[in-house]
């Protein structure tokens, strides 16, 4: 009888925390009360916050916060609060290639399965306390990204906000799938285009189509024996820049050589993926025209793991060594680092991996969390709605246990996250 109680009650709240943060538009205050607060850009003691419906109402010590009666007060203690984190570079379409690989799972995968898959993707990458993504190509799933995004809205399914990409854009020939018969016409994992008039329609087309950004491959593995070349020319880039930001998007660039960065950079692009052959001469000049760089540090790793290399043993694989290098000239320039993992590459609602990573690569714990926080709500031009703990911004918030500012694995240990004032953990 006891152990029927149990699965009851334990029923019973299931549902009741379903509801709860599906429904969660009462008239209700909630004031938390970690032991400290970090706003997007600095750690504060003793701080409190404030929700009502789906926005913070007030932000400060317990002195300056005027707590209106029949409050309900959720203490934390030994915990921190901090902004919804921001996932800068996430493929919700894609699974780890070490359970199927890359072209099967655009050839193989049936439309249902994957936007089935991405529905447990959101999901995850929510409950890990990653409020917001940026979504850059779905990879053979056409436009499904705007779909997801839709459904998250309407609350038919939990997950992040998302800003899509959709089909991404790249250079006729030179991406994948490639390894059917040359005769044979196979779905792309991104949308082909080329020359000035080309690359615009497209911008355009995906636009119209629901893209929030625009993401383009400035350089892919074409070159002779599969090196990376760059792809676009110059005033191709360009133009493309230039349709984006006439209706206020930005643009993402794949680029991992030293000249298809130039090109990027001097074309005017928002920020640089994965950035892996960067020079210091390179990182200068995106110092010097505000280009930021997402540098994919752990989807690197994770397809070396994949291909057999056990981390802290043996000798490190040369990829990985060389981004070790490209990252500190990175840092060394004083270029504007976002927080992207390409997960996808590796387990959705492993997200942290990235920012461990970038600590374990030589950036400061506080630093990180200002990259996944404030940094890239600020570079995704989001900062009016999220990132910081802020009045009038959306109350996307979690509390973890501990203090990622010393340790930054403490974001795994998460205690609540709360996305557009519904508690969903």
């Amino acid at each position: 009888m006891k152990n029927i109680h149990k699965i009851f009650f334990t029923s019973l709240l299931f549902c009741f925390q379903f509801s709860f943060s599906q429904d969660f538009r009462t008239d209700s205050f909630y004031l938390l009360k970690p032991d400290r607060v970090f706003d997007g850009e600095q750690m504060h003691a003793g701080w409190q916050v404030l929700v009502y419906r789906n926005t913070i109402s007030a932000v400060g010590d317990a002195k300056s916060i005027q707590v209106p009666a029949n409050t309900i007060v959720l203490e934390f203690p030994g915990c921190t609060l901090l902004p919804g984190l921001i996932e800068g570079h996430s493929h919700l379409f894609l699974h780890p290639y070490n359970e199927t690989s890359w072209n099967d799972q655009v050839l193989k995968e049936s439309r249902a399965e994957r936007i089935a898959r991405a529905t447990v993707h959101a999901k995850n990458t929510l409950m890990a306390g990653f409020t917001t993504v940026r979504d850059l190509g779905t990879e053979g799933a056409g436009y499904d990204d705007v779909g997801l995004k839709e459904a998250i809205e309407k609350k038919i399914i939990p997950g992040p906000r998302i800003l899509a990409s959709t089909k991404a854009i790249v250079a006729t020939g030179t991406y994948g799938p490639k390894n059917l018969n040359y005769d044979i016409n196979v779905l792309k994992g991104a949308a082909e285009a080329d020359g000035e008039e080309g690359i615009v329609r497209e911008v355009r087309t995906q636009i119209g189509k629901g893209a929030d950004i625009i993401k383009i491959y400035a350089d892919y593995y074409w070159g002779e024996d599969n090196e990376a070349e760059p792809t676009f020319t110059m005033s191709e880039l360009k133009k493309a820049v230039e349709a984006a930001s006439s209706s206020g998007r930005i643009v993402a660039v794949h680029a991992t050589t030293a000249e298809g960065m130039r090109r990027s950079i001097l074309a005017g692009v928002t920020t640089i993926e994965h950035g892996d052959n960067g020079t210091p001469e390179i990182f200068k000049m995106m110092k010097e025209k505000g280009v930021a760089l997402c540098p994919t540090i752990a989807a690197g790793e994770a397809v070396e793991q994949y291909r057999g290399w056990r981390k802290g043993t043996g000798k490190e694989p040369e990829r990985v060594t060389e981004k070790h290098k490209s990252f500190k000239a990175a840092l060394d320039a004083g270029v504007t680092i976002c927080m992207g993992g390409d997960v996808g590459v590796f387990r959705h609602g492993d997200n942290v991996r990235e920012m461990e990573d970038m600590v374990e690569y030589g950036m400061k714990a506080i630093d990180v969390l200002r990259s996944a926080t404030s940094i890239n709500a600020d570079v995704f031009k989001i900062n009016n709605q999220v990132g910081r703990i802020r009045e009038k911004l959306f109350a996307d918030i979690i509390i973890v246990e501990g203090d990622p500012s010393g340790n930054i694995s403490d974001l795994r240990k998460t205690k609540l996250v709360m996305k557009n004032g519904a508690i969903y953990k």
